[in-house]
């Protein structure tokens, strides 16, 4: 199995240079010599098979049991090596074997009725609050960021991910409604009440960021403006005048994308606006990556367009835009990954250190795939009607700007201390 695990890598690895250590104590060196020496050291022969049998799975198992070590270099080098390859072969027979299974089951995997839905959602978004505080922006996002210049920090491109939100809302007079499907710590909803004068019903299936986004509203004193409820989107009663989505419809499934339009469309005023923002992959349906979807979202799934559209026009809804977003997710993905392990050793008390290991692959292996293999970020702007949204893209900026003077205006001022 090492000889053949040798001959993969040698017919993969066609750029850069890896180095790999095999159990056995063999050597061998892949790629053309170009980019920074890495180096990678398997410790068993179990993991070796393990990994020409199912590589999706078994490489981000393997890093994070400690069966394979990065010894030069760091795992996102390695996998930005990997992944950034041109021409890659054929997979083998047993990983095309998991391929097609999983593809064909794919529906079931991401069967989400709303038990097994906020069960997902435990998995990933209650865990300890602290985690999260050590490597997200200040206000907790937890979603691509907008990098409104290449130099931005991640603080102000989250800022800037809810202005833009916002301005494409049209929250053009005050006291509008607005549903925020997914609301997360409550950081969309919270700007919408406090700079768009709306009055905002947030839901989430997560405890822990219900409890945080609640605490948020009182402290800033918007309780009064700003609903949070733990709650399924599909039990929630409208009309709303604005509906909301960030970074929740990964979490829907395909199979159940017809019954999300439906019910946006059913909580939608007639001259209501609603805007979906999605991670997205841009070469058509496919699968979650199974170590993804065993460890970090469970019954997740990134849609390629193709399966969202029809949906949406089933529902009876008009999509007035929609933006591609490409590099901004890598760059976010990027810095939560720097500012992860600039914390790991506080993280590895928190949970230990496979944790580290696990959560660190997660946010490499993540950024590189925005990078090298076609993920995205898409907003899709929907309405009932036309004549809703204006017809140029004009009012995105004007709104911005107006949001901007907002967001001046309603900073707190400085204080002494003991004031």
């Amino acid at each position: 199995m090492e000889r053949l695990l040798a001959k993969v890598l040698a017919r993969i690895v066609r750029r850069g240079s890896l180095s790999v250590v095999f159990a056995s104590g063999d050597y061998a060196v892949f790629g053309d010599g170009s980019g920074p020496p890495l180096t990678v050291r398997f410790t068993s022969h179990a993991w070796q098979r393990q990994i020409v049998l199912d590589p999706e799975l078994s490489f981000g198992e393997a890093y994070m049991e400690g069966g394979m070590v990065v010894e030069q270099g760091d795992i996102a080098e390695v996998l930005a090596l990997l992944m950034a390859q041109v021409g890659l072969e054929v997979p083998s027979a047993s990983a095309q074997f998991f391929l097609r299974l999983r593809f064909l089951f794919r529906r079931l995997a991401q069967f989400n009725p709303p038990e097994r839905s906020q069960k997902n959602v435990a998995h990933h978004y209650d865990l300890d609050g602290r985690l999260y505080a050590l490597f997200l922006d200040a206000d907790r996002q937890y979603s691509c960021a907008y990098f409104e210049t290449p130099d931005q920090s991640l603080d102000d491109a989250q800022l800037a991910k809810k202005r833009h939100i916002a301005a494409k809302l049209l929250f053009d007079r005050p006291g509008l409604s607005a549903l925020d499907i997914g609301c997360g710590w409550g950081g969309m909803g919270l700007y919408l009440a406090a700079h768009a004068g709306a009055k905002v019903t947030g839901v989430t299936l997560s405890q822990e960021q219900h409890g945080v986004a609640r605490c948020r509203a009182e402290e800033r004193g918007l309780a009064g403006r700003a609903d949070f409820r733990l709650q399924d989107y599909r039990d929630v009663e409208g009309p709303f005048d604005r509906i909301v989505s960030v970074g929740m419809f990964e979490h829907v499934g395909v199979g159940h994308y017809e019954e999300y339009f439906a019910k946006v469309a059913a909580l939608m005023k007639e001259d209501g606006v609603a805007l979906i923002h999605s991670i997205g992959r841009s070469e058509g349906p496919g699968i979650t990556n199974p170590w993804i979807a065993k460890y970090i979202f469970p019954g997740g799934y990134i849609p390629a367009l193709s399966e969202v559209l029809p949906a949406i026009e089933k529902a009876g809804l008009l999509v007035t835009d929609i933006e591609i977003l490409r590099l901004h997710y890598a760059e976010t993905l990027k810095a939560w990954r720097e500012r992860f392990l600039a914390h790991r050793e506080e993280v590895e008390r928190l949970y230990d250190a496979r944790f580290v290991r696990m959560f660190e692959f997660y946010l490499a292996s993540s950024e590189m795939a925005f990078r090298h293999q076609g993920m995205m970020v898409f907003q899709v702007q929907l309405a009932k009607r036309e004549g809703v949204v204006p017809m140029t893209r004009s009012y995105i900026a004007q709104g911005e700007a107006a949001l901007r003077g907002m967001e001046n205006q309603n900073r707190p001022g400085l204080r002494l201390a003991g004031e």
